[in-house]
């Protein structure tokens, strides 16, 4: 007999988002109006944004990915994001973090960014 109270599979890779805070949607908006230089698709749709945590003060932690360690905007983009972000009414902070863990792949592409970059 298995001890139900641990999970299976452990920890999932990427961490689950705030999706149910009141400012999820509007920061999942300012994430969208970020766009990596070589690719005309936003970050969000992309999958490049991994995990939106919000706090109850309004701080908000984002764990974000590249898709290749070597971008040339990799040490840019997060202040891109944060920028996008913090001028959002109620927002109190923004951090952002660069993680590699789990890898980007292309199977993390939402069917919009499959689209316009024709894999669809």
């Amino acid at each position: 007999m298995t001890d139900q109270s641990q999970p299976m599979e452990g920890t999932p890779l990427i961490a689950p988002s705030s999706t149910d805070h009141p400012l999820y949607e509007q920061i999942v908006e300012a994430c969208r109006t970020v766009y990596d230089p070589e690719i005309p698709v936003n970050i969000y749709e992309l999958g490049l944004i991994y995990t939106i945590d919000i706090d109850t003060e309004n701080a908000v932690d984002i764990k974000m990915s590249l898709t290749a360690p070597g971008c040339p905007v990799a040490g840019e983009m997060p202040g891109w994001v944060a920028d996008a972000v913090e001028p959002l009414p109620g927002v109190k902070h923004v951090n952002v973090e660069l993680v590699w863990e789990p890898p980007w792949g292309m199977d993390m592409m939402s069917d919009e960014a499959r689209l316009e970059l024709g894999f669809m």
